[in-house]
């Protein structure tokens, strides 16, 4: 599997492992295969530091025969608890508050004065702990009063099963609830011993999921909106214009596309035309 190079005795602060040039080489690599992610060689490091703690629980020393465990036949769940680990999740509520304006004061006006179906159907694609989906749901619920006479849904997808259950619970602690307001936690969320756990009316708006975004997606269209914010940075460029055109494919004519801050779609022209900061509407078919 790998060159027979010396390994290199790593010390982060939590016990010593053999971890080689080529363990990280082969990491970054079935990484890549799996989801797309890109890691180039300053993320040894943090590569280092999150499996680390896979190793202890497994009583391993060695990288290399965690790479082994990986791909062997007994290593099906170990390679999603790696897939986990792997994953970076960072969000708040209304991250980006630009997107949710934007989403009240012209796709949801759009579409009150243009559709007679009341359909509406949303994206979260890379929903991490469910942050994004329920500010669009509370978005919603504000700027639609006869909501509920609507078929409004929105999918919310990650790649991290640990991400989607914790969006699918619902239940945020208070220090994360502090970029929501306070009249809109007080309508949307009930206080817990925990936290705030988010009510039925948000709940019943938003399907959570599983989903690796380079595999085939059993999901229906048209969406209005798909909301993919911060998730192509990870990916090189042909994986990113693959996963847009897709993207393409199951938005509605004249449907938008929300990306990241830092992300573009300047080389999708013949697709995307840009309306908004990061916001990008699908040229008609």
């Amino acid at each position: 599997m790998k060159s027979a190079e010396q390994a290199v005795q790593v010390d982060r602060g939590g016990g010593e492992f053999a971890f080689t040039s080529d363990d990280f080489r082969y990491i970054a690599d079935l990484l890549y295969r799996h989801s797309g992610i890109v890691l180039g060689p300053s993320k040894e490091s943090m590569v280092y530091a999150r499996l680390s703690r896979r190793l202890r629980e497994l009583g391993m020393t060695r990288f290399e025969d965690y790479c082994y465990l990986l791909e062997s036949d007994a290593g099906g769940d170990e390679f999603l608890a790696f897939s986990n680990v792997m994953t970076t999740n960072l969000t708040r509520f209304f991250r980006e508050q630009h997107h949710f304006d934007y989403l009240a004061d012209t796709v949801v006006r759009t579409q009150r004065e243009a559709s007679t179906s009341r359909r509406m159907r949303i994206w979260s694609a890379g929903c991490s702990s469910g942050e994004e989906p329920y500010s669009i749901a509370m978005t919603l619920c504000d700027n639609v009063p006869d909501l509920e006479r609507w078929d409004a849904k929105i999918l919310a997808t990650d790649l991290d099963t640990n991400m989607v259950m914790r969006g699918s619970d619902g239940l945020y602690p208070a220090d994360v609830m502090q970029d929501v307001p306070d009249s809109r936690r007080d309508k949307y969320f009930t206080p817990t011993n925990e936290g705030f756990k988010a009510n039925d009316r948000l709940r019943q708006l938003i399907t959570f999921k599983p989903l690796n975004l380079l595999h085939p997606w059993p999901v229906k269209g048209p969406f209005d909106v798909i909301f993919c914010r911060n998730v192509m940075i990870y990916f090189d460029n042909p994986t990113k214009t693959q996963l847009v055109r897709r993207f393409a494919k199951l938005l509605r004519p004249d449907g938008w596309l929300i990306v990241g801050h830092s992300e573009t779609l300047l080389d999708q022209q013949a697709l995307f035309k840009l309306c908004g900061r990061t916001i990008y509407r699908k040229i008609g078919d």
